[in-house]
């Protein structure tokens, strides 16, 4: 007899989400956290750290009052890195505490120890303390999550050279700082140091980033960080970092030299599964540490054995880990499940906030699909000219064939939140026509949807309807009402 029904190794997203799901459903489940306090590299030292860094960084630097006031505007003229953890500890209690309780509630039983697999249906539990547990259970799922990637030739300390786990643990905040690798998470860190005034140094040894974003919202994002004085230095293959005088210096190949008084190497990530003995229960990873799934099961090569999350690679959301691990579940018990929506939104928590879902621009010529784009900037809605927003743009992409809305892509203040109009619309098949005969809140920066859908129109030259004109604030245009139109068949980082 089994001890355990479902065992969740980990209790970040997926791994909360799906021991969960699966106590709904009756099951005895058990989840095993190696941290010393429930929620994961989510809650300790990924998504919520920095997206409370972001937020108390943009609060105490009123960065977003200084459209109005100047880039010299301080809410706190003295900023120090105390005052950034004072909020960041308030808020990860919090976390802890509405986590711990829905455990509790749904008899989740839960133990702190470093999980190994004695055989593919047992593991061994060993705390901090070296005692030891062995625990049997019918189904398992994997949700270790990952850790940052540290190669031997970087000299980290955690004190001028961090990864980017220490880097929501600072004790002072540095003067300048350098930042290798300009995925997800580099690209964040190095924008928000950069709202508090540091000089910052991006360093990515392609020639571009972020390449699964629309490539004009990449350029109106790299334009605004570098209006703001940060260095950006593409295709620079990083040869050696050296410490001179206790500032780190990055060589770059070709000779150039990249000095400042903290870096930050943010250069990848890689699963958490070394501890776990895979080999015990039949397993294998890849060359970065992580689990191959059934894209619709999530199941392992071993059928009881699931993986989700960080752990399994792209696109290694917090929201999609958590649809993960609640599909996982079902599936595990046998709960039919209806197929997820196509489209789901990513979003990168820079300074400015980037989001998108559906197809980019470049998507959509490979596939060789009549389209036509709107854009909206968020200055020309009266919502974004009371914000003091002079920066900030919206960017839908329509088929000409059917009218469908193909892909949104955002860049600029609340980019992660306006998103979601679009993926519904994305989702439902809906068409330019939803946006154009539709009434936004006014004055909103949703409003921004209208203005990019009307731009879109005039370009299409739709028959059967009357000229859009977009001159003024609010750009309210009379239209003629026409039938709905009824669309037809649908055409369609890892940061390291």
């Amino acid at each position: 007899m089994t001890d355990f029904e479902f065992i969740v190794i980990g209790s970040g997203p997926s791994g909360r989400r799906a021991a969960i799901q699966a106590a709904k459903l009756g099951k005895t489940v058990l989840v095993v956290e190696r941290g010393r306090r429930v929620g994961g590299v989510s809650v300790h030292t990924g998504t919520i750290p920095s997206k409370t860094l972001r937020e108390t960084v943009l609060n105490l630097s009123g960065w977003r009052e200084r459209g109005f006031y100047g880039r010299s505007y301080r809410v706190k003229k003295n900023i120090e890195a105390k005052d950034l953890m004072a909020r960041l500890h308030i808020t990860l209690d919090h976390e802890v505490d509405i986590l711990e309780h829905q455990f509790a509630r749904n008899a989740v039983r839960t133990i702190e120890g470093t999980a190994h697999f004695i055989d593919p249906h047992r593991i061994e539990v060993v705390s901090a303390k070296g005692d030891s547990r062995v625990f049997s259970g019918e189904k398992f799922l994997i949700a270790v999550g990952t850790r940052p990637y540290r190669p031997a030739s970087i000299p980290f300390d955690g004190a001028s050279v961090l990864d980017s786990d220490e880097i929501v643990e600072l004790t002072r905040l540095p003067r300048s700082l350098t930042v290798i690798g300009a995925g997800v998470i580099g690209v964040e860190y190095a924008t928000i140091f950069s709202a508090l005034d540091v000089p910052v140094a991006l360093v990515e040894p392609r020639e571009s980033f972020l390449d699964f974003i629309d490539q004009e919202i990449i350029e109106d994002f790299t334009h605004q960080m570098r209006d703001r004085g940060m260095t950006i230095r593409l295709g620079a293959k990083v040869t050696a970092v050296e410490i001179e005088n206790g500032w780190p210096v990055a060589a770059l190949e070709g000779g150039r030299r990249v000095r400042s008084e903290m870096l930050l190497y943010a250069a990848g990530r890689v699963g958490a599964t070394d501890t776990l003995n895979l080999p015990a229960c039949g397993l294998e990873v890849d060359h970065r540490g992580r689990l191959k799934v059934h894209p619709q099961t999530l199941q392992t090569e071993v059928p009881h054995i699931y993986s989700a999350g960080d752990a399994i690679g792209f696109p290694s959301l917090a929201s999609t880990s958590m649809e993960q691990g609640r599909i996982a579940a079902c599936h595990a018990f046998d709960v039919p499940i209806p197929p997820a929506p196509e489209f789901f939104p990513y979003g990168i928590y820079s300074v400015p906030e980037i989001s998108t879902v559906g197809m980019s621009e470049e998507e959509v010529r490979r596939r060789a699909i009549p389209y036509e784009c709107g854009i909206a900037r968020f200055r020309e809605t009266s919502r974004g000219h009371i914000m003091g927003l002079d920066t900030g743009m919206m960017k839908m992409i329509f088929s000409i064939r059917t009218r469908r809305l193909l892909g949104v892509h955002i860049v600029g203040e609340g980019a992660t939140e306006l998103i979601h109009i679009g993926q519904a619309v994305l989702n439902l098949k809906g068409t330019l026509d939803y946006f154009i005969d539709n009434t936004f809140n006014y004055p909103t920066l949703a409003e921004a949807y209208k203005i990019a859908a009307l731009d879109a129109w005039n370009r299409m030259a739709i028959p059967g309807r009357g000229a859009a004109s977009q001159s003024g604030a609010s750009h309210t245009a009379a239209v003629v009402p026409i039938a709905p139109v009824t669309a037809g068949a649908a055409e369609e980082e890892d940061a390291a």
